[in-house]
């Protein structure tokens, strides 16, 4: 009896396991193409086809484009190039920080240490080695240029108006929560009207890696995911296109609760046939 009873007690688990967990993945990049922001200055993306039916292609593309990474070396000689980066630092637990309802009302908002302290207050202390990106609701501007840099000329960088880090919740995060990547869903790490862009250096110099244009980001929960940041692994790269996603467990749905339900009610019937088999 103690082997069927042991028995139903492992299906029944199992069971409950399968129905709780639901992993999730979000994909926060934009496709490459024609529409991917950069910066004035940097070539447009360019795609040739070469052949069709046995498909070949060639295309170029800066470094900074679309959703991307920073290396340490963009701004920080002697930091580590793109191939340099340890891989441990190409993911962490996902903290977003949604400052939507400030940057609609401010588009040259920077996030603030008052904001980082505000997500720990609701959500616990930040895990170590986290990935922080910066949810400013800007995806939705995506792909209209005039919008996404804020300004009805998008070659002059000086009229720039958009949302991102002060560099004093990103120097924060680098001493208090040894954080391995900072992201925003806007072109820059520094916000708009920013001339010195001083984020961009104090993670430099802290080998943090930055990221720019990270999409998605309504579909990811604030605390609880984890983010990847596989990017292009170029020699002497200073930075790199990025597939950036997310993963997570889902909560479980009605559709779940009803199969747990369902698992329980055969665990019952199962032990009551073990008892009945016994006692007869």
């Amino acid at each position: 009896m103690a082997y069927h009873v042991y028995f139903c007690v492992l299906f029944f688990a199992t069971a409950v396991h399968l129905v709780q967990t639901v992993p999730r993945i979000v994909n926060l990049s934009y496709k490459q193409n024609r529409d991917s922001m950069t910066w004035p200055g940097n070539p447009s993306y360019n795609f040739t086809q070469l052949y069709r039916g046995l498909e070949n292609n060639h295309f170029a593309m800066p470094e900074h484009m679309g959703t991307h990474i920073d290396a340490p070396a963009h701004t920080v000689q002697g930091m580590w190039k793109t191939d340099q980066i340890p891989i441990e630092n190409l993911y962490g637990a996902g903290v977003i920080i949604n400052v939507k309802s400030k940057a609609a009302t401010d588009p040259d908002y920077r996030v603030t240490v008052d904001d980082l302290l505000m997500w720990e207050k609701k959500y616990g202390e930040m895990p170590r080695r986290a990935v922080a990106i910066m949810n400013s609701g800007w995806s939705s501007k995506y792909p209209n240029i005039t919008l996404v840099f804020g300004s009805p000329k998008p070659s002059n960088e000086s009229s720039f108006h958009f949302p991102s880090w002060h560099e004093d919740a990103v120097t924060w995060l680098i001493n208090k929560r040894q954080i391995n990547a900072v992201g925003v869903d806007t072109p820059s790490t520094d916000y708009g009207m920013s001339s010195t862009f001083p984020c961009h250096t104090i993670l430099g110099k802290n080998r943090v890696v930055g990221m720019e244009n990270v999409a998605n980001l309504d579909n990811v929960p604030e605390s609880g995911s984890t983010i990847y940041i596989p990017v292009l692994n170029i020699a002497d790269g200073s930075g790199g296109p990025a597939r950036v996603f997310a993963t997570y467990d889902d909560e479980p749905s009605k559709t779940n609760a009803a199969a747990m339900v369902t698992c329980f009610a055969i665990y019952l019937y199962l032990l009551a046939a073990v008892l009945m088999c016994n006692v007869l």
